[in-house]
C-alpha cells in the first residue's frame, strides 16, 4: 500500500502560487520508549495479549523454536523521538512476526512501513502510530471502524482490509493488506496529466460504491480525497500522450504517460470516521475537498463526503485539484467562480467563524479578498462546464450533469452515492458493454 506523502510542491506560477496544492505532509521520524518485554498482538479482535522475556533462573535447554525466536528478536530499545514516534531501523523485526523492509510514508499520526508478514507469507502495511494518547485513542477508534466495515465488506472489494492489529513498545500498530500507489502518488509521478474518461468513470463508480456502503452503515468517512484512494496493484503501461506528442519526439519522456493496467481501487485511512449524529459542526475533511457546508460551520453529516468524491473526479479528469487554495473566503469565492453564486439562505446562517466572509447577504468578494494575487487565482479558474469540456472528449454531457449533482451547495438537494450510481454516466456505459 503505496501512502507516501509530499510536503514540498512545485512553485510555478509567476503570482507566486503553488501550481500543484501543497500537501498535508506526513511528519517525521519516530521511535519506542524503554519499557520491560516485547508486545505481541493477537489476530483480529482479540485483546492484546502481553508476554515478557524473563531470564530463566537455572539453564535451560535451547530448542529449535528458541533458536528461530533469538533470530527473528526484538530491536534493542530505543526512545521515542520527541514527538513520539517510532525509532527504527531498515531489516529489523517489529515483533518476531513481521521484518521491517522499507519505509512508505509519514504523517502526524506516525508512519507507515513495508514489512514481511513470516506467518502470512506476504508483504504487508504497517501503520505505526505515534505513542501520545491522543493518537492511540484515535488509532483504536480507527480499529473499531476497520473490524465493523470488515465484517459486512465480506468480499473485501471496497475498503482496505484490517489483517492484524498490536501494541507494541507504546505503539499501536496497524497492519494491513498491502497495495499499489495512491490516485494522488500516481497523478503525481505522471506530471499530473489526467486520466482516461473510461477510467475516472469506473474509479467513480467504485468510489461511490464504498461510500454508499459506508453510509448504509451509518458512518461518514469525512476525508476523502485522492491521498486515500489506492490502486490495488502498482502495475501500468505506457501509452502517447496525444496532447503533448505533437511536438515532440518519442525518446522524450513526456511523449508518453502512464495508464493503470487495472482500475481496481480501495478506500482507505479510517481515522477521522464517524457516526452520523446530530449538529455535527466541527471542521473535517482537507480543504481542497472541504464541502461549503463545513467552511460556513451549518452543519454535515453524509452529504460532505459526497461532494469530495466530486472534487476527486474534477481532479482525475484534470490532473489538478478543482480548489487550489489555503483560506476559507477564497475558497468560498472559487466555488462560485466554478459552479455559479451560494444560495443566499446558507450564507444567512453561517455560524460566528464564518459570518465575516459574508456582507448584505452576500458572499464579501472580492471586497473582503486578502490581496490582488487572490483576487487573480479566482478570477482565473473557468466555469466547471468549460473545465470539462477542456479535458474530456467524449462522455462530457453526462459527466458535468453527475458533477452538477455532486457539487450543489445545499447539502439536502445533494445527490447521495445511491442517486450518483444510477446516473447516466454510469448506466449509459453499462448499456453500451
Amino acid at each position: 500500500m503505496e501512502t507516501e506523502r509530499v510536503t514540498e510542491f512545485p512553485f510555478a506560477h509567476l503570482d507566486r502560487r503553488p501550481r500543484k496544492r501543497a500537501r498535508l505532509g506526513w511528519d517525521v521520524p519516530q521511535a519506542p520508549k524503554a519499557q520491560v518485554g516485547i508486545f505481541c498482538g493477537q489476530e483480529l479482535g482479540n485483546v492484546t495479549s502481553f508476554a515478557s522475556f524473563v531470564a530463566p533462573s537455572e539453564p535451560t535447554t535451547i530448542s529449535l523454536f528458541d533458536k528461530e525466536v533469538a533470530r527473528n528478536g526484538s530491536p534493542p530499545w530505543r526512545e521515542d523521538d520527541k514527538d513520539g514516534h517510532y525509532m527504527f531501523s531498515l531489516g529489523e523485526n517489529l515483533t518476531s512476526r513481521y521484518k521491517i523492509q522499507s519505509k512508505m510514508g509519514e504523517g502526524t499520526f506516525g508512519q507507515v512501513l513495508e514489512c514481511w508478514d513470516r506467518e502470512r507469507k506476504e508483504m504487508v502495511a504497517i501503520k505505526i502510530v505515534r505513542g501520545i494518547k491522543k493518537y492511540r485513542e484515535a488509532a483504536m477508534i480507527e480499529i473499531e471502524v476497520l473490524q465493523q466495515l470488515g465484517k459486512h465488506d465480506k468480499g473485501g472489494n471496497r475498503c482496505v482490509q484490517l489483517r492484524n492489529w498490536f501494541d507494541y513498545r507504546n505503539h499501536i500498530c496497524i497492519v494491513f493488506e498491502k497495495l499499489g500507489p495512491s490516485l494522488y502518488d500516481f497523478l503525481k509521478k505522471n506530471n499530473y496529466r489526467s486520466f482516461p474518461i473510461d477510467l475516472v468513470r469506473e474509479i467513480g463508480r467504485q468510489l461511490l460504491e464504498c461510500v454508499a456502503f459506508m453510509h448504509d452503515l451509518r458512518l461518514i468517512h469525512t476525508d476523502l480525497k485522492p491521498e486515500n484512494v489506492l490502486l490495488v496493484s502498482q502495475d501500468y503501461v505506457k501509452v502517447p500522450d496525444y496532447n503533448k506528442s505533437s511536438s515532440r519526439s518519442p525518446k522524450d519522456s513526456s511523449y508518453f504517460k502512464r495508464i493503470p493496467k487495472s482500475s481496481a481501487i480501495k478506500v482507505i485511512d479510517f481515522g477521522s470516521t464517524t457516526y452520523e449524529r446530530q449538529d455535527q459542526t466541527y471542521i473535517v475533511s482537507t480543504r481542497h475537498y472541504r464541502a461549503p457546508e463545513v467552511i460556513l460551520g451549518l452543519g454535515w453529516t453524509y452529504p460532505c463526503d459526497v461532494w469530495s468524491i466530486g472534487c476527486i473526479l474534477v481532479e482525475l479528469c484534470t490532473g489538478e485539484a478543482l480548489f487550489q487554495t489555503h483560506e476559507n473566503l477564497e475558497h468560498l469565492a472559487m466555488m462560485e467562480r466554478v459552479l455559479g453564486p451560494l444560495p443566499q439562505h446558507m450564507l444567512k446562517r453561517a455560524d460566528r467563524h464564518a459570518e465575516k466572509y459574508v456582507r448584505r447577504g452576500r458572499l464579501d468578494w472580492p471586497e473582503g479578498a486578502a490581496s490582488r494575487e487572490s483576487i487573480r487565482a479566482v478570477q482565473k479558474l473557468p466555469r466547471l462546464q468549460n473545465l470539462i469540456m477542456q479535458h474530456v472528449d467524449h462522455s462530457a454531457g453526462d459527466l458535468i450533469h453527475l458533477l452538477q449533482g455532486l457539487l450543489r451547495y445545499d447539502p439536502s438537494d445533494r445527490l447521495s452515492a445511491r442517486e450518483a450510481l444510477r446516473h447516466s454516466f454510469f448506466t449509459k456505459d453499462s448499456l453500451r458493454r
